[in-house]
């Protein structure tokens, strides 16, 4: 039986950033959009509720995560309408991050799938010579 070196785990997070910062990348006008699109929701709300900046910052994560605690709760139906429009966008925010992560991973055991292959046809290589 052949022996194939596992990989590096150190080598697998370092494609892994790599993956991942370049995907990052292409996609950071779109976030930075989405990001700006909360904070003018937020700041909305926020003087419409009449919240602290901090408050209702602490909101718009809350809801744009979806987490959602309660324990600040819009009750005007233009600060509500901004909690959901914050949700809506939040959604898109961490699909975009989750399908970015994805992709990396995906990229990154491509690359060590493909490792795997070198050092198998290697090892043939050098069975084959040493019959000869």
């Amino acid at each position: 039986m052949p022996h194939v070196e596992k990989p590096n785990n150190a080598a697998v997070r370092r494609h892994f950033r790599i993956f991942l910062w370049k995907k990052v990348q292409l996609i950071w006008p779109i976030l930075g959009a989405l990001a700006l699109i909360q904070v003018i929701l937020d700041v909305c709300a926020g003087l419409i509720e009449q919240w602290s900046l901090g408050d209702s910052l602490y909101f718009t994560i809350a809801t744009g995560q979806t987490i959602g605690y309660g324990d600040f709760v819009p009750k005007h139906f233009p600060s509500g309408l901004a909690a959901i429009l914050i949700a809506l966008d939040g959604v898109v925010v961490m699909g975009l991050i989750a399908a970015v992560a994805v992709r990396a991973l995906e990229e990154t055991a491509r690359v060590e799938n493909d490792q795997d292959a070198l050092s198998l046809t290697s090892f043939g290589a050098a069975c084959l010579s040493a019959l000869h």
